[in-house]
């Protein structure tokens, strides 16, 4: 029987990493795309990477010669300063993707979304909410929403495979360290003193197994395809006591309350409704956040951060 095969575009990244590392433990062929080669960290001995940027539409098409059974776009530049740079890596980089597998189409061709897709919108969010470009205040946002309706479309218009999966904070060992949950632990760890927001904001995490999990199910079950679908914990966590916890687990740190001004577009209450996620894919997060953060702390006390 033929390996199924994989692209993961944007294989070099945290959640990449971990999809390709479970895409080869089902017994798939596993090809990354990225701007990037793979940090020591990160990098996986059987994955076949190729380094392209998926702006370049002339080089993309050269790069990607062959069919692929699943595709999942996690590509896209995240620096929300750089708008420029930031929307024509999301929109023009998944056109891109999309164009040439209208021509090889795949079983499943997986956007991945973001909560921010939502803009200012009651939680918990719905994914029959309509989104509003005006809005949404990240550039980041928009670029993904603008990601999310075009694929959608290509559903209707052309039974393209397409489902969008809307992913709140992904979080776990290997992510990068300028990130929100590496940044505390780090001040944990290192018992020092560090700047934080006030912490009343409410969020959703979601361990980035769970996540990779839902991506699976999500490429191996036709009820995805045409699909938006939120993948959280559906159990929002104030900030503060994300750190609290941190804190705890770490037996060490000082983090200062109050000390960084929260951004001009943050959004106070940003957690979804994951329903839907049960329903068509029967996905539901089985880490729970305190389960999640020992093992991630303990990753980050082993290896240098």
């Amino acid at each position: 029987m033929k390996k199924k095969s994989i692209l993961i575009v944007g294989g070099t990244g945290f959640i990449g990493y971990h999809l390709a590392k479970r895409s080869l433990k089902k017994g798939w062929q596993v090809t990354s795309i990225s701007s990037n080669p793979p940090k020591k960290i990160r990098y996986l001995p059987k994955v076949n990477y190729i380094r392209c940027d998926i702006t370049n539409k002339k080089l993309l098409r050269k790069s990607i010669r062959k069919p692929f059974d699943y595709v999942v776009n996690l590509g896209g530049y995240i620096d929300h300063s750089n708008k420029k740079k930031t929307l024509k890596s999301h929109y023009e980089g998944c056109k891109n993707l999309a164009e040439i597998f209208l021509k090889k189409i795949p079983l499943s061709f997986i956007q991945i979304g973001s909560s921010l897709e939502y803009g200012i919108s009651n939680s918990p969010q719905k994914e029959n909410i309509k989104c509003n470009l005006r809005s949404i205040k990240s550039i980041y946002g928009r670029a993904k929403l603008l990601s999310s309706v075009y694929v959608m479309n290509l559903f209707k218009k052309e039974n393209f495979p397409s489902t969008v999966l809307r992913l709140y904070l992904a979080y776990g060992p290997r992510q990068d360290v300028n990130r929100f949950i590496p940044i505390i632990i780090k001040g944990c760890i290192e018992n020092k003193k560090f700047p934080c927001s006030n912490g009343e904001q409410l969020r959703d995490f979601v361990h980035v197994d769970d996540a990779v999990e839902a991506i699976i199910k999500s490429l191996t079950n036709k009820n995805a395809r045409g699909q938006i679908i939120n993948i959280g914990s559906g159990k929002p966590e104030r900030i503060k006591n994300v750190i609290e916890k941190i804190k705890k687990i770490s037996r060490g740190g000082y983090p200062q309350y109050g000390m960084f001004k929260l951004r001009k577009f943050e959004i106070s209450k940003l957690y979804p409704s994951v329903k839907k996620a049960k329903s068509k894919i029967n996905w539901s997060p089985k880490i729970s956040f305190e389960k999640g953060l020992k093992s991630t702390i303990r990753f980050y006390n082993e290896h240098t951060i």
